[in-house]
């Protein structure tokens, strides 16, 4: 993984930490250890490690990376990246899904009608130049 000039807050749910219910977070999560319930935030990234398991009942995010195991249904804003290993049963919703070879995936998945637009007064310049690498990344 690359490493990120970003400044978000990176909260790590460690491999022996299990959590049942609701969870809502704003930067970054990792999960390395099991979740059930419901995963919910508008602006967060969240990665999902090589050992971990979730049971969702839904998880809805800014940006997903999944290694490990996740049964439900997954929404991302941007993006849905399922890497080689991993074991998805659900139904993916995104703008942007890249999926591994070396995949088990059970599920359909739909792109939503366009890219999240950004407003190049409402935000960082920082925040602006990732859009932009977004919409590139789809041109191409």
């Amino acid at each position: 993984m690359a490493a990120s000039n970003d400044k978000k807050n990176i909260t790590v749910f460690g491999a022996e930490t299990e959590f049942d219910g609701t969870l809502t977070f704003t930067d970054k999560l990792v999960i390395t250890g099991k979740f059930t319930g419901k995963i919910e935030s508008k602006t967060g990234d969240l990665q999902i490690a090589k050992n971990a398991v979730c049971d969702v009942e839904s998880l809805s995010v800014n940006s997903v990376v999944i290694y490990g195991d996740v049964k439900g249904q997954i929404n991302a804003e941007e993006r849905v990246e399922i890497c080689s290993g991993s074991v998805v049963d659900g139904d993916v919703k995104t703008a942007r899904v890249r999926i591994a070879n070396n995949v088990e995936f059970n599920g359909q998945v739909t792109m939503l009608d366009e890219e999240p637009t950004v407003d190049l007064f409402s935000v960082a310049s920082d925040e602006y130049k990732k859009a932009m690498l977004v919409h590139s990344d789809v041109i191409k």
